[in-house]
């Protein structure tokens, strides 16, 4: 079952972004560290090839260690410059700005050579809705810039912000593609909150996550919620999550909208500690 889905002002944003390219030297494409893949923008791929390209792999801190090495890996051995950040460390960021920089000396190199005056490196800074591409923004700039939201869709309109004397970023709106071919792709993206909770049901976004974590993590499932790996019936899964949390209705029963509302919760806060929902192709 494909995932369809656009609305009007992604559509206008993908026009803008083919028009505003071209004023960009390079470009930093921010994914989300807990699934690199479903999180690239692959209506966009084509038009990015372009300009030279860093990956800046988003929310390290929330996603499985091991697993982020192997995509660092996987996209290096593409011929990529990749990075994976926590936004929040400043050791991070300083990487970002270094690996941008160096992105962006080989254009100044050829306007030096034609005798044009130096001038900033000019980046597009590009990515899903809530991959944290406004956090990290403020994190470049150094003050508050970017409108930061939980939710998608928070930046609307396109800026240009100085990153010190090193490069200039133009801000982009987060940009979905119409249809998740593979619904998986979609199951993991409304997971992590970048489609809106409303687009696809949360139980079924909640059973798709327990699944995967009962195969690659079911020690924090279980340390977490009492659930054993080989529990199969994903009623009786919600039913005994509900009654070790309390998420209960009038007479006892349990609240199976509570019961998704709080795993998607923990999840995406990482009270169930560092979850990866996709390893790079090879790894699988």
């Amino acid at each position: 079952m494909a995932i369809q889905w656009f609305p009007g002002h992604m559509a206008k944003a993908k026009r803008e972004v083919e028009d505003k390219l071209k004023l960009a030297d390079f470009v930093m494409e921010l994914v989300d560290a807990r699934l690199p893949l479903s999180s690239q923008n692959p209506m966009l791929q084509d038009v990015l090839q372009q300009k030279p390209k860093m990956i800046v792999m988003m929310k390290k801190d929330l996603a499985d260690n091991k697993i982020t090495a192997n995509w660092l890996t996987y996209f290096k051995e593409q011929g990529t410059p990749v990075i994976a950040i926590d936004v929040n460390d400043k050791v991070d960021i300083k990487r970002v700005i270094q690996t941008g920089k160096e992105l962006g000396q080989a254009k100044m190199d050829k306007l030096k050579e034609k005798g044009v005056n130096p001038r900033p490196a000019r980046a597009m800074i590009i990515g899903i809705p809530n991959v944290g591409k406004s956090t990290l923004i403020n994190r470049l700039a150094n003050k508050k810039i970017a409108q930061i939201g939980d939710k998608p869709g928070v930046t609307k309109k396109q800026q240009w912000i100085k990153v010190k004397n090193d490069f200039e970023l133009l801000d982009t709106p987060g940009i979905l593609w119409p249809k998740f071919e593979d619904e998986l792709v979609g199951y993991r993206l409304a997971a992590i909150g970048t489609i809106k909770d409303q687009l696809l049901p949360l139980d079924d976004v909640v059973a798709f996550v327990i699944q995967y974590m009962q195969k690659h993590y079911p020690k924090q499932l279980e340390e977490r919620y009492g659930v054993d790996h080989d529990m199969e019936d994903m009623w009786n899964i919600f039913v005994s999550i509900g009654k070790q949390r309390g998420a209960l209705e009038s007479g006892g029963n349990v609240n199976i909208d509570k019961v998704a509302d709080l795993f998607i919760r923990d999840l995406r806060t990482g009270k169930l500690g560092n979850v990866t929902l996709e390893a790079p192709p090879d790894t699988v």
